[in-house]
């Protein structure tokens, strides 16, 4: 039954009719808060909704549903939608919260006319409330243009409205223009506004095309949504770098706080990781105090995704900043690439394959483009010799470049580079030289990404004493070995049988 509302329109039990403000809220932490008080955070979420509630009715509010920290009330017009969440605001900043931890909560406002159902409101408008209140930050209230536009004139005068501008919201097309409503005695400096825009952290730019690895990236984002730590392993040349960093772009969206990149190539002291997380997150040393407390406290509220990468030189060091980090931030998650696992309690490892080959003597274009390997070979050429395509003529030569290199997309890209200067025909026919014939790739990668033959010392030098002992003994076999086979051939000086 539909009765008149205070504003001269009409409402249902569910709430108004025709055109609606409506409110969504969010509790900032509420991760964090859950971790620190247990049992108790049911009583902080009782006042929460209490506190917030009271407030919403009293401005004629109706509530619509809770999820969890977070509530939704409509309201019949604008101005009692903004009255109400800076009445809700100041009676948060007012209470007295477990712990003396403040619960901070974002909120979210826009007028619209959605549909009214007997299961609630539906229609683009809720949509857009909601993403309003995501892209705040705890204790800040943003209002919509739609909004904005039936205020602005009627502000009581403790209450201001600041323009921040025009932003993509997650899955809205066009840019929404939001307004900040700021109050007396309430907080009124935040960080930019967390849209599509501006989305935090610092992962590079990729300069040219990814290639392949459906499958790894499918495995890689379900495990990664589950584990704390996924480590991504295999040999050097393989990959893992431009496969962590897809995977990192990929998920870097359900992270409020961004995905943030740690290049560890280039760092040869275990002292220097912490420091290295540091300059990537923009923690300022302070004096007197431990690096590792200030990364620490810097991320132990937030929500965000670490990548370390090439941390096999330098184990031991990650493998504790990983732990720690994870102990004690639990709304991080970590993406490591490495050519041995850093095995600590919760880490999940994904082996990197060398890329998908054609079976030897396929000439079919068709066929040989279904392969991993070759596509990337015929992409890295095609940025040194637009013209390259392959056909019947070098299908040949192709498969054997990409099998004789294992599929391995460092190699695979070095040799497409020397098509500056060789036929695919001369590169297949040199194959045997590959080490020296293998040179000259990016002059601003790392010293071991520049020849096969760094790549390969890189890798080398990591092994202890009787790794290499044993490494030398099984290059014996060719096409792989059994285990009882190595025994047999490697054991000896340096390597017990038991050991193999």
């Amino acid at each position: 039954m539909a009765t008149e509302d205070k504003g001269g329109g009409t409402r249902t039990a569910r709430g108004p009719v025709g055109t609606v403000t409506l409110v969504f809220t969010d509790i900032e932490g509420s991760t964090q808060l859950l971790q620190t008080l247990g049992a108790r955070y049911a009583d902080l979420l009782v006042d929460h909704h209490r506190l917030l509630g009271t407030a919403f009715r009293e401005h004629d509010g109706t509530e619509q549903g809770t999820a969890g920290d977070g509530l939704y009330f409509t309201f019949p017009s604008a101005r009692a939608a903004v009255s109400a969440a800076i009445a809700a605001q100041r009676s948060l900043v007012g209470h007295s919260w477990p712990d003396e931890r403040p619960v901070r909560v974002r909120m979210g406002i826009h007028t619209g006319e959605p549909a009214s159902h007997g299961i609630g409101y539906i229609g683009l408008d809720v949509h857009r409330a909601a993403r309003i209140a995501s892209v705040g930050h705890g204790g800040q209230i943003l209002i919509s243009r739609t909004t904005y536009d039936l205020i602005a004139g009627e502000l009581p005068t403790d209450v201001s409205l600041t323009d921040l501008g025009e932003h993509r919201l997650k899955d809205l097309v066009g840019a929404q223009h939001l307004f900040q409503v700021t109050a007396t005695g309430l907080p009124s400096a935040f960080p930019p506004v967390r849209t599509v825009d501006a989305q935090p952290g610092n992962l590079p730019r990729q300069l040219t095309t990814f290639v392949g690895r459906e499958r790894e990236l499918a495995e890689g984002g379900r495990i990664a949504e589950a584990a704390p730590l996924l480590t991504l392993t295999g040999p050097g040349g393989v990959g893992k770098t431009r496969l962590a960093l897809r995977l990192a772009n990929d998920a870097a969206p359900g992270f409020v706080d961004g995905a943030w990149l740690v290049e560890l190539g280039v760092v040869s002291d275990p002292d220097g990781v912490p420091q290295a997380v540091a300059s990537a997150l923009g923690i300022v040393e302070q004096p007197g105090r431990p690096l590792m407390a200030s990364i620490l406290e810097h991320l132990r509220a937030r929500e965000a995704l670490l990548v370390l990468d090439n941390c096999e030189h330098l184990l031991r060091a990650c493998a504790e900043l990983a732990h720690s980090i994870l102990r004690e931030c639990p709304g991080v998650r970590i993406l490591a690439t490495s050519q041995e696992p850093l095995a600590i309690a919760g880490e999940a490892l994904l082996p990197v394959p060398s890329l998908s080959l054609p079976d030897a003597g396929t000439l079919d274009v068709d066929r040989l483009l279904a392969c991993e390997a070759v596509r990337l070979f015929r992409e890295r050429a095609q940025m040194v010799l637009p013209t390259f395509e392959i056909d019947t003529h070098n299908a040949g030569p192709v498969v054997h470049i990409v099998r004789r290199l294992d599929g391995i997309p460092l190699a695979l890209e070095l040799a497409a580079a020397r098509l500056r200067s060789l036929s695919a025909d001369q590169i297949a026919a040199r194959l045997d030289d590959r080490f020296r014939l293998l040179t000259g790739g990016s002059r601003v990668a790392v010293a071991r990404h520049q020849t096969l033959r760094a790549a390969m010392d890189w890798s080398y030098e990591l092994l202890a004493d009787d790794e290499r002992a044993l490494l030398r003994r099984v290059s014996v076999f060719h096409g792989g070995f059994a285990l009882e086979a190595a025994e047999t051939v490697a054991a000896g000086e340096l390597v017990d049988e038991a050991d193999v």
